[in-house]
């Protein structure tokens, strides 16, 4: 009986340990677009990290949405670059094309970005510093106001 019990005690400081390692981030300065630009930012308000410093459910999404209902844009790319304290991974497109990735910057294209679409990529990311991390965003395109340096996220 003594020994059941010392058992599943120990399981539960291993669980209860293992627990306290995950936890949650949330960016605390979100990107700005630039006045006048159609286009809006997307990127995760929220996210969790395992407690090897991984994001999970497959790791972040960083996008932009056409907010015109009538104008199309070409030649738009996304990139996302590590300011600080961020790597990526495995990175998959959403309505575009990955044109280049390594383990600090990613980069999606879409030759034509219709009214209301999107364009975005989810990327694999392991935050080395989960109370300090930033990546800047650059937007590329034709047919639109937007400046190229879109601003950082995160904390």
């Amino acid at each position: 009986m003594r020994a059941a019990a010392a058992v599943l005690a120990a399981a539960g400081l291993v669980t209860a340990t293992q627990l306290g390692l995950a936890g949650t981030a949330s960016a605390a300065t979100p990107a700005t677009t630039s006045t006048g630009c159609p286009v809006n930012l997307v990127y995760p308000a929220r996210f969790y990290v395992d407690s090897h410093g991984w994001v999970t459910n497959g790791g972040l999404y960083f996008g932009i949405k056409n907010k015109s209902t009538t104008k199309s844009f070409t030649k738009v790319t996304l990139t996302v670059t590590d300011v600080a304290n961020i790597r990526f991974g495995t990175a998959t497109p959403k309505n575009g094309r990955v044109t280049h990735k390594t383990s600090m910057t990613v980069s999606v294209y879409k030759g034509t970005l219709k009214p209301s679409s999107s364009l975005g990529v989810k990327v694999q990311t392991h935050l080395l510093n989960t109370h300090s991390y930033k990546v800047k965003f650059a937007l590329h395109g034709t047919g639109w106001t937007c400046a190229v340096n879109q601003g950082t996220w995160g904390v």
